[in-house]
């Protein structure tokens, strides 16, 4: 038994040492150290024109403020790691004034654009060099985002095409009052993709899911996608989170199933880390509401011993993306009296962080 103890304290420890390093109490998971807890840019801000059917243009010049340099800011998005996933990486730096958000989220993923060296060094973005964001309208109605590129949009190869389509559909969701996208091209709307044809007659939505895997011998027509996150390390040593959506057997139980496969773990061709600690199994999960709450046992935990952090936050990340709620109330052997290694209570429910991978620039 003082084994088996010695194993989760031990266990816990490592993933300290490689979480301490960019975190930040109050702020995104896998933060800088040096930042200060903030709300990111919401979907529609400042002084933008609103059109008769609530539409907010971002072509207008000056049109929103997005942030100012001197308080923390951050503004997330979704760029190609240096393995080629897509992951979430919080921008905390000055962002263009001229520029709405959403405006300006977009033209982070130009590869090569204007805004390439506020990247964290190992990401790119995935949309072709030369790409201009002609306009960018919101329907606050109706929660779809409009984009019009240049023509410089078809300039990509095929196998990338759902990388690009991945990485703008996430990025403008995550801002606040978008829940779809839709695509134009030097004034035409797009049926489908210029190079693949992938299918844009319907609004792009989270729907089309990132990373996409699938477990071994699932049949795709029969199958339900999960969300799960493991993570990964920069050439640095700096962790940072990233999303899969694996397809499984088909299933009602979509908690479960995410769970069974974060501990599962990620695939064997993948280059991704596990999250899950062995030792660890579901005993309970339910769900009120807005809340999960989960239920975990472990003989090894004992009371006083601190939980791993990275699994736990990847615990929530998973859970609140699948269920599409905020916060998960996490019990150890019955009990929510504890803390993981970097201090964070879990006597209360557990919010999803609004910011994400935020790298030290």
């Amino acid at each position: 038994m003082e084994q088996q103890r010695y194993r989760w304290i031990r266990k816990a420890a490592l993933t300290g040492a490689l979480t301490l390093p960019v975190m930040v109490a109050g702020c995104g998971w896998f933060s800088p150290s040096d930042s200060k807890a903030v709300d990111p840019p919401q979907g529609e801000t400042g002084s933008a024109i609103t059109g008769a059917d609530g539409q907010t243009s971002a072509a207008a010049t000056g049109s929103a403020e997005v942030s100012a340099q001197g308080e923390a800011s951050g503004l997330t998005v979704y760029l190609k790691d240096a393995e080629g996933y897509l992951a979430p990486v919080t921008i905390q730096a000055k962002l263009d004034s001229k520029l709405t958000a959403e405006a300006q989220a977009l033209e982070l993923l130009v590869d090569g654009g204007a805004y390439s060296k506020l990247l964290p060094e190992g990401f790119s973005g995935v949309l072709p060099q030369g790409t201009q964001v002609l306009n960018v309208q919101v329907n606050e109605k109706t929660k779809l985002a409009t984009v019009e590129f240049s023509k410089q949009f078809s300039d990509y190869n095929e196998q990338d095409e759902r990388t690009m389509l991945e990485a703008i559909t996430y990025t403008l969701t995550g801002l606040d009052g978008i829940q779809g996208v839709e695509l134009w091209e030097e004034g035409e709307r797009l049926q489908e993709m210029p190079v693949g044809q992938y299918p844009l007659d319907r609004a792009l939505t989270r729907a089309i899911g990132i990373n996409l895997e699938a477990d071994s011998g699932v049949d795709y027509s029969l199958s339900t996608p999960v969300t799960l996150y493991f993570s990964s390390k920069t050439e640095l040593g700096d962790p940072y989170f990233v999303p899969v959506t694996r397809l499984v057997p088909r299933t009602t139980d979509k908690l479960t199933a995410a769970l069974d496969q974060l501990a599962e773990g990620p695939l064997e061709e993948s280059r991704l880390l596990p999250v899950w600690l062995q030792d660890v199994s579901v005993d309970k999960i339910t769900q009120n509401k807005d809340t999960i709450t989960l239920d975990l046992k472990d003989e090894a935990y004992k009371k006083g011993d601190v939980a791993p952090a990275e699994m736990m936050r990847a615990v929530v990340l998973s859970l609140t993306d699948n269920a599409g709620v905020d916060q998960v109330q996490i019990k150890l052997n019955g009990a929510s009296d504890f803390k993981d290694e970097l201090d964070t209570s879990y006597t209360e429910p557990v919010s999803r962080p609004e910011q994400l991978n935020a790298f030290k620039s």
